[in-house]
């Protein structure tokens, strides 16, 4: 995503690229714009060849057989592993418990980029800080962009928040192409079960009726769960929450929850005394007691607001492997939805 900083705002400088340089959420170098060098990919390049030569020629004939898919994130990864089944070999290259915006390059991602028959990315320029030099680096003409082997996922699903005027970098950290946490909406993982069950059927037309059966096993598996799911939010639809980050546009349209504002007082930019003041002025107008935060977030200001209104900071997972035991679609949900519910019930 073009991640578009006020650097007044933010207190660090800009690229011309427009890309950002290290920030506050992680606090660790972050590799984007011009920080991008190509001397380090060049080193990155040639450590990944180094790893490649051993390890391609101790693959066995049945890992050969199979598609080798990389996906950008873990959510994708665990639908794909849904359908695939044991026709494919999933990897992903950012992990449910990192901000997907920040990603540090490593010789493996590489390696995997290499490899790859099929690569699916979030799209919508989530990826845009990290991801494009590898897919460069890679040398791998089956995934780049355009071709036959890169699917954008972001394409098929319902997109939320695009903006209809001019985004400037007063704005903050603004998604020009509109909000990629679709995933957080199961009908988008419904949709996008079925984009990847075409692809892997185009790439493996004698597997296309394997594919088709996950497929409709997820479909079902899904429609399922969302009933669940509905059950145990209908109670609370209409509730107002605050949230750290504009993360969930998608799951709060879907289940019935009031977003009213945010801890950040722009997009990607770190709160602010006067605004953290304003929010917890706003909390105490509108009786509103539960701030959500992603886990890569600092839970400072988050707590030091609830303490201010006697409410609560809850972690919620935005993606599939935030925490160990959630590696699947359906266990992010079952995980999110659990602690939603407990948490809206004590805070009425």
């Amino acid at each position: 995503m073009a991640r578009i900083r006020s650097k007044e705002a933010a207190g660090m400088p800009i690229s011309r690229t427009g890309f950002r340089y290290p920030g506050h959420r992680e606090g660790r170098p972050l590799i984007q714009g011009s920080l991008c060098s190509m001397k380090r990919f060049q080193s990155l390049l040639s450590a990944a060849l180094l790893i490649a030569i051993p390890l391609g020629a101790a693959r066995s004939s049945l890992a050969a057989s199979k598609l080798n898919i990389v996906t950008s994130t873990q959510d994708p990864a665990a639908i794909t592993r849904d359908i695939g089944g044991d026709r494919v070999n999933v990897d992903s290259i950012a992990k449910g418990y990192q901000d997907p915006h920040f990603v540090e390059p490593k010789p493996s991602f590489l390696l995997k980029l290499m490899k790859a028959d099929l690569l699916e990315v979030v799209g919508l320029e989530l990826e845009i800080g990290w991801l494009p030099p590898l897919i460069t680096q890679s040398r791998n003409a089956r995934i780049q962009v355009g071709a036959n082997g890169y699917l954008d996922l972001s394409r098929y699903c319902e997109i939320l928040e695009i903006p209809t005027g001019q985004v400037t970098r007063a704005m903050g950290d603004v998604h020009p192409l509109g909000n990629p946490h679709y995933w957080l909406d199961p009908e988008n993982g419904r949709r996008m079960a079925k984009a990847i069950q075409q692809k892997l059927a185009e790439l493996r037309p004698e597997d296309a009726a394997y594919f088709a059966q996950r497929e409709a096993d997820f479909e079902r598996r899904l429609t399922d769960s969302e009933k669940r799911w509905d059950t145990a939010m209908a109670p609370y639809r209409g509730r107002k929450v605050i949230t750290y980050h504009r993360s969930w546009p998608n799951f709060a349209k879907r289940f019935g929850l009031d977003v009213v504002d945010y801890v950040e007082p722009k997009p990607g930019i770190p709160p602010t005394p006067s605004h953290t003041l304003e929010l917890i002025n706003l909390m105490k107008r509108e009786g509103i007691k539960l701030i959500l935060v992603e886990p890569y977030f600092d839970l400072r200001t988050p707590n030091a607001v609830a303490n201010a209104v006697s409410g609560q900071v809850l972690v919620l997972l935005p993606s599939v492997g935030g925490i160990k035991e959630v590696t699947d679609y359906f266990q992010l949900f079952d995980y999110d939805i659990n602690l939603l519910t407990t948490a809206l019930a004590k805070t009425k």
